[in-house]
């Protein structure tokens, strides 16, 4: 396949833009992080701003996690099962809150809304990304 570079799987390697793409495609991703010494992955409403992942949270781990600017890791995927096809985006990073209010009325404008309604989630966590890797099932030529 000209153009496409292909991993030790025979998985397609995305470009940067098309994992920001493919991340923007989707409502719904996992926040991992550390947490009392256990990983914690938890499932997150998400959108992409510029290079960033963003989400709302509650008062709890999550926020935690991004008040003391920790490494986290985001993932989002897609899989049809009829075709056996997909792709999956890994975000390593840090975490730090968002606290300016013209950015946070900026953010709310976008329309973001968690899945779960039952919790006011008011904080909204930025993940500012070192890397940002993607792999897909390779599309045929």
């Amino acid at each position: 396949m000209p153009g496409r570079s292909l991993d030790h799987a025979g998985l397609e390697t995305l470009s940067f833009d098309t994992c920001l793409r493919l991340l923007a495609s989707v409502p719904l991703g996992r926040v991992c992080f550390i947490a009392d010494g256990e990983v914690q992955v938890l499932p997150v409403n998400h959108m992409v701003d510029g290079q960033d992942v963003v989400f709302r949270t509650a008062y709890g781990s999550k926020l935690y996690a991004a008040d003391g600017q920790r490494p986290v890791t985001f993932e989002a995927d897609d899989y049809d099962e009829r075709t056996h096809s997909g792709w999956s985006v890994v975000v390593n990073g840090r975490a730090e809150p968002v606290d300016e209010d013209a950015e946070i009325d900026r953010l709310a404008a976008s329309g973001l809304r968690p899945w779960v309604e039952t919790v006011e989630r008011p904080f909204w966590v930025r993940i500012r990304p070192s890397s940002v890797t993607g792999r897909r099932t390779p599309r045929p030529s």
